[in-house]
């Protein structure tokens, strides 16, 4: 019987059940945006990579500075779209495109290949995605709902729930391949 010093001293397996449940307690932040009743906007300023795009591109509708900048450099060695938002969002073919390459995605050239809904100039981020809340704000709050889980039911029925567990898992798989571990050591 090993003594329970020897049993510190080893390093733990990777529990992939524990990490499963770690990485979907950021999951599920990230989807409150997407199952929220009301209608969500996000803003998107500076860089906005890796979990960031997880998190934002939950939002209904996404607005950025013509200064940011998209991706998710993880793919390249360390990590998955846990939120699988990005094919739902842009199409097979160009989530592809980024994911198999890691490159960032200026904000223009998101908003062209729909990515997010449109870019703006950095001075008028803020007020551009105020006037569009309020644009929204004018529809009953009843029809707000109803059209926003009719838009959302089709990307549900299209796999996003299935896709979103998949993302989650491979996530914690390429943290744990040789590569990946790898990637930490060099990155220490």
């Amino acid at each position: 019987e090993e003594s329970a010093e020897a049993e510190r001293g080893r390093a733990r397996a990777w529990d992939s059940v524990a990490d499963l449940r770690m990485m979907s307690s950021f999951v599920d932040v990230y989807m409150k945006l997407w199952h929220s009743k009301k209608p969500t906007i996000a803003a998107v300023q500076g860089w906005c990579i890796g979990g960031g795009t997880d998190m934002v591109l939950c939002a209904d509708l996404v607005v950025a500075g013509e200064g940011a900048k998209l991706g998710y450099p993880p793919a390249r060695v360390w990590g998955t779209p846990t939120t699988a938002m990005w094919v739902y969002r842009m199409g097979l073919e160009r989530a592809k495109r980024y994911l198999l390459t890691g490159d960032e995605i200026p904000a223009s050239e998101a908003a062209r290949i729909g990515m997010i809904l449109e870019c703006v100039p950095d001075a008028e981020l803020l007020a551009h995605g105020t006037a569009l809340a309020e644009r929204m704000a004018r529809l009953p709050l009843s029809q707000l709902v109803m059209l926003k889980l009719l838009c959302n039911q089709t990307a549900e029925h299209m796999g996003l729930h299935q896709t979103r567990l998949l993302g989650t898992l491979f996530d914690g798989v390429a943290r744990h391949t040789q590569e990946g571990l790898d990637f930490v050591a060099r990155a220490r």
